[in-house]
């Protein structure tokens, strides 16, 4: 499968049992919406969460937004029947909780690829436990479907019997084996949900910290974390006009046989111009995206 560069500066939880929810996803201006059927669906609400979440999904109208569904663990009464109605929906990716192993992204996709599903249909793993920290680098390289990692910092930092400090030091270790086994993959990575909605100031500081971190986005639990995360994941404006200046730049002087050039006393080779060509598409889909969807802006 062909790893597509979109904006996931942001993506949002939202409950499959909520229709409400479901039709305003619609309107968001939100990158990502991960429409749940696991954690925030009681037992006897999972069937009707199922089902109007396809409907939801094969009705349309999201625009651009990636649109992931969180399974049920095949283990469950319904994790299997969760794939089966998904395979051929017309989402952009199931998300599977608690992945712990390579084999349970072959088990998925096997299910899936039974079940009709396109080879655009991504697989994407909840990273939440130890054991799924310290086999990242496998499930990373899962194959063809898998689409990227989302950190699950809750449960880990339950089963680490680790405090959540804003610094996030108790779990840098693990956050880095995610982001290594990401990169080295070449698959999208999310960072872990802010639980504290009254927290606008250790929100941003964590935004800031998962940017600087490599982080593609932020998992969101309410819509009021659109915004920061939109803007903490994006290129600023001064980092988009110099990176088009050294891309230009180095590639008059490649037209000179030149492999490296000075912009404002700083010496320019490929490396940099690879990164700054890479922020240049991002900004560019994140334009994309929002002239397509004025709501998306935020």
């Amino acid at each position: 499968m062909t790893k597509i560069a979109r904006p996931r500066r942001s993506a949002l939880y939202m409950p499959g049992s909520n229709a409400r929810a479901l039709d305003k996803g619609r309107s968001l201006p939100v990158d990502v919406i991960i429409l749940d059927l696991e954690d925030s669906v009681a037992p006897d609400a999972k069937d009707v969460a199922r089902a109007q979440t396809v409907k939801a999904v094969r009705a349309g109208g999201y625009g651009r937004r990636e649109l992931l569904v969180r399974v049920n663990g095949l283990n469950t009464p319904w994790g299997q029947a969760d794939l089966m109605a998904l395979a051929t929906s017309g989402a952009d990716a199931v998300l599977l909780p608690k992945v712990e192993s390579a084999a349970a992204v072959h088990q998925a996709a096997a299910a899936l690829a039974a079940a009709g599903a396109p080879e655009s249909l991504a697989v994407w793993c909840m990273m939440e436990t130890p054991r799924g920290m310290l086999r990242a680098a496998e499930i990373a390289d899962a194959g063809p479907r898998l689409g990227g990692l989302v950190m699950g910092t809750s449960d880990l930092a339950k089963d680490l019997h680790a405090a959540h400090t804003r610094d996030r030091l108790p779990m840098i270790t693990a956050l880095g084996l995610c982001l290594l086994a990401a990169r080295a993959a070449g698959v999208a990575i999310l960072d872990g949900v802010h639980l504290d909605l009254d927290d606008e100031t250790g929100f941003a500081d964590i935004c800031r910290q998962g940017a600087e971190l490599g982080f593609d986005g932020k998992t969101l639990i309410h819509p009021k974390q659109i915004g920061p995360a939109n803007r903490a994941f994006a290129p600023s404006a001064a980092e988009v006009a110099w990176s088009r200046r050294i891309i230009a730049a180095h590639a008059e002087a490649a037209r000179a046989g030149k492999g490296v050039v000075l912009v404002d006393g700083k010496l320019i080779e490929n490396l940099h111009v690879e990164a700054a060509r890479r922020l240049v598409d991002l900004a560019d889909a994140v334009a994309a995206m929002e002239a397509e969807s004025p709501g998306i802006q935020a």
